[in-house]
């Protein structure tokens, strides 16, 4: 057995064992009348089995970290050994040492991946090197391994790892800092990524007839997809896509999610729609302090399934009306009287024990979840952020923003809302501002320095007076509602508790319009899903007024094989919340249009402020 040399690559861990784990390679089933999305995992898969079977022999695979979670998505560790993989070791610096005579290399495209893969193919000439490039071999790593003097020891392909079924309403290309590529740095290979992504899947669903984008990435975006598009039949299932890019709504990531899948990413984290928990709450019989283990999370869960999407504040009674309903089923056990009976329930004895597990699961999260919601730095800033986005008294949540400062209360909740204020309110006045900024530094560190320039150059931290496009569409679009029931919602602003997500506001004002008025009940619902998109027809002034371009059109005159209910695809460019996803579900179960999710990648306000300034510095070590 091959190990790693001293001082490089590491190999990999054994996969996960948890109980939902092999779920995660296996064919997703689709929404009613939606498109099977299974047919994205499936393609991913058969191009990587056909890139390893086309490299014969015993192959040793050398994996860039950042590619783990979303492969993992795609095939499972048992399936790359049936094709040939004897090791895996990470992507890093140092000298591989391996006992095949193949070694692959699965990267994204990144100058920095090229020149430690041209370190390891000088320091072990005379093997069969291969690299992966995902999703696209560059120019740019070609030239790198060129000048490298490796480009004639090594073959580079490609791997088009593209839009990544996470369930069954949502399609996830899993690419790390696209908001900071895009918005940031002016990298548009992001969107170039993006526009092959979604020809890839209207090659499989047939084209989308009607686009609809708002941003001036969102464009760029939508002029891609016209250039590129497939000669194919229009899609049966898929009538209309609409793209946003993430700076036309900067406010609702910066808002903290109070669905339940939304806190566990703030609070826990979810990366590649897995969460690290504590092995005895998958195990009982495990010891307590163990090494983690990954859950996946889907709605092969039903637990998860019912309650992913409600307001965290309700979650608590719903696991308490599942327990009692345990309690009740297994202490029936103990009246059984007939052989019929015993056969019935030993028959539920499989799902009931299942169901056991995930309360437990579930109700362990809770837990962990409940006490922070319980501290005072969190409800201040959740105060704050609430008023600020109903444009209450932006003076006195400055005060409340500088208490949690003072305080040293967490980075994110002091930020988070210092970027609100900013973007609400028109800017903070220029003293206030610099003395938050010294404040800042001094209590969290000057290493920030660089994440409030990039604040800045963004536009989301700036001195008053500045651009406000919020405050002027809060009415036009309903964006604060009072009185909402978090137990019995009517509306998608239950997802933050009285904001409804702007993002989420600009789809229903081109696809669903009735919720813009309050009447999105009922039949009119229904009919709004029979009737193609309205586009924003009639609210032109309102959606100009909002940062970026405006695109509608038509990109086919076939007539389209769709349903009498309509699908819509909304395509997030630079990243989503699950809060906005909650609130896209909660359009589809009004059984009108139906609301299919894709995106870049999953985010929260936190990761995307900390993807726009430096990677922390590695503490010095005592000799």
């Amino acid at each position: 057995m091959a190990s790693a040399a001293v001082a490089g690559p590491s190999r990999l861990p054994p996969p996960s064992t948890s109980g939902d784990s092999e779920s995660t390679a296996a064919q997703g089933h689709a929404p009613r009348g939606g498109p099977e999305v299974g047919v994205l995992r499936e393609l991913g898969k058969q191009a990587l089995v056909e890139a390893l079977n086309d490299i014969q022999g015993t192959k040793t695979l050398v994996l860039d970290p950042a590619l783990a979670g979303p492969l993992g998505l795609v095939i499972d560790v048992a399936s790359l050994k049936h094709h040939g993989v004897d090791k895996m070791f990470w992507l890093e610096p140092g000298l591989l040492t391996v006992n095949t005579r193949n070694v692959i290399w699965l990267c994204r495209p990144k100058r920095a991946h090229m020149r430690v893969i041209a370190e390891q193919v000088r320091a072990a000439p005379g093997l069969q090197y291969t690299a992966l490039l995902v999703p696209r071999a560059t120019e740019l790593c070609r030239r790198v391994l060129e000048d490298e003097g490796v480009a004639g020891d090594i073959t580079v392909s490609e791997f088009k790892l593209e839009l990544i079924p996470i369930e069954d309403d949502v399609l996830s290309m899993e690419l790390e800092d696209v908001a900071r590529d895009v918005f940031l740095r002016g990298d548009e290979t992001p969107i170039y990524y993006a526009a092959l992504a979604l020809n890839t899947l209207q090659r499989a669903f047939g084209t989308i007839p009607r686009v609809i984008a708002k941003g001036d990435a969102a464009k760029k975006l939508a002029t891609l997809m016209e250039r590129q598009r497939p000669d194919v039949d229009p899609s049966a299932d898929i009538d209309s896509i609409i793209i946003l890019d993430r700076a036309v709504d900067w406010i609702s990531p910066m808002c903290t999610q109070l669905t339940y899948e939304g806190m566990l990413d703030e609070f826990i984290g979810i990366n590649h729609a897995h969460l690290e928990v504590d092995p005895n709450l998958l195990d009982p019989n495990a010891a307590p302090g163990g090494k983690k283990r990954k859950q996946h999370l889907s709605a092969s869960d039903k637990l998860f399934h019912d309650i992913r999407d409600l307001n965290f504040a309700v979650v608590g009674a719903r696991l308490s009306k599942l327990a009692r309903r345990l309690e009740g089923d297994f202490a029936g056990a103990k009246k059984l009287e007939s052989v019929s009976q015993m056969k019935d329930f030993t028959g539920k004895l499989g799902s009931l024990k299942a169901e056991q597990q995930s309360l437990r699961l579930h109700t362990a999260l809770t837990e962990r979840l409940m006490p922070i919601t319980q501290t005072p730095d969190f409800n201040k800033a959740l105060e704050a952020q609430q008023n600020l986005v109903a444009g209450y008294d932006p003076l006195a949540q400055f005060a409340i923003i500088e208490d949690l400062l003072l305080q040293q209360a967490p980075m994110s909740y002091v930020l988070r809302s210092a970027v609100l204020l900013s973007l609400t309110s028109g800017g903070i006045k220029p003293k206030p501002l610099e003395t938050f900024k010294r404040d800042f530094l001094q209590t969290y560190g000057y290493h920030h320095l660089p994440l409030l320039v990039a604040l800045q150059d963004l536009g989301l931290l700036l001195k008053a007076p500045a651009p406000a496009p919020f405050a002027a569409a809060r009415k036009p679009f309903r964006l604060v509602v009072d009185d909402v029931d978090d137990s019995h919602p009517d509306d998608i602003s239950y997802v933050y508790s009285g904001y409804a997500p702007l993002s989420i506001r600009l789809v229903q004002a081109a696809a669903q319009r009735s919720a813009l008025t309050g009447d999105a009940k009922g039949d009119v619902v229904r009919m709004e899903g029979k009737r193609p998109p309205t586009g924003f027809k009639g609210l032109e002034a309102a959606v100009a007024a909002l940062p970026g371009a405006v695109v509608d059109e038509s990109t086919s005159t076939r007539t389209s094989r769709s349903e009498s209910r309509g699908t819509t695809l909304v395509f997030f460019l630079g990243g989503c919340t699950y809060t906005e996803i909650a609130a896209l579900r909660f359009m589809s179960k009004q059984h009108g249009r139906r609301f299919m999710v894709a995106t870049t990648g999953m985010i929260n306000g936190t990761t995307l402020l900390n993807s726009f300034g430096d990677a922390e510095p590695v503490p010095l070590q005592r000799r």
